[in-house]
């Protein structure tokens, strides 16, 4: 069985045009949280199944665009496996606030960001 993509993410050196843009082009909501530096948590509208998303500023230079987070078993394991396949760590592994589970980001070999998340 496959990983199922989990959740995405939109980062940018203007996140409030791009919240705008998103959510005026898709009809999601996305309200910046001042507690969370104006990152904003994606609702599509599109019930409880649909995959999650957030809208946030950058917060290294390059770091902007999109990208997707994949649900894995065992993210130490995953991150080994993605070094083997020739990723590169990007964010090493962290906690997420409120139990929320661990994460961690690895470039695919042409240096496309993609997000783990256990």
């Amino acid at each position: 069985m496959g990983q199922p993509v989990a959740f995405f993410e939109i980062t940018s050196t203007a996140p409030e045009k791009i919240r705008a843009f998103y959510t005026e082009l898709f009809g999601w909501s996305a309200e910046a949280d001042p507690s969370m530096d104006g990152y904003a948590m994606v609702d599509t509208g599109a019930g409880p199944e649909a995959v999650g998303g957030g809208i946030g500023p950058s917060q290294a230079p390059g770091d902007t665009g999109v990208k997707i987070y994949v649900r894995v078993d065992d993210l130490e394991d995953r991150l080994s496996r993605a070094g083997e396949l020739g990723a590169d760590v990007l964010a090493p592994p962290m906690d997420l606030p409120e139990g929320y589970g661990r994460i961690a980001v690895v470039s695919d070999p042409d240096g496309n960001p993609v997000g783990l998340w256990a």
